[in-house]
């Protein structure tokens, strides 16, 4: 299964993208990935340092939108590229998020930058359930 595609002309400063997944885990690793190669060159970057945080949500869009924003939250604080994402989602009326980042601290030297992402915003956001998975609608700030 494709796990994410990049959707063309969608709006100047930003960039558009559709995400993946057979459940709901892989969808939100599938939209990591998308955030983690619009950041860098993902073959430039050493998956050495891992960096673990949980989310709490009553709807999966929140819970979405919430793991991605702080996923760039920890790219601006930690000044950190990522390589891979482990999502593990339980509950039901209260949705919960355990997360594993690998990455590793920016170096221009050793990592090829791409584009540095601002935020991620509620303009097409929506996620959905299809009959083989899940996808979501995302749009970023550049």
């Amino acid at each position: 299964m494709q796990k994410y595609k990049f959707l063309e002309d969608v709006a100047i400063a930003d960039i558009a993208y559709e995400a993946y997944g057979r459940d709901i885990n892989e969808l939100f690793e599938s939209a990591a990935l998308a955030i983690f190669e619009l950041s860098a060159d993902l073959k430039s970057i050493d998956p050495i340092q891992k960096i673990e945080f949980g989310l709490g949500s009553d709807t999966i869009e929140n819970l979405l939108y919430d793991f991605l924003s702080e996923i760039l939250f920890l790219k601006d604080s930690k000044y950190m590229v990522f390589k891979k994402a482990k999502v593990s989602i339980s509950g039901k009326k209260r949705l919960k998020l355990k997360a594993i980042l690998q990455g590793d601290t920016i170096n221009p030297q050793k990592q090829h930058l791409e584009n540095d992402i601002k935020a991620v915003t509620m303009h097409m956001f929506e996620v959905k359930k299809e009959k083989r998975g899940y996808k979501a609608t995302v749009v970023v700030d550049i």
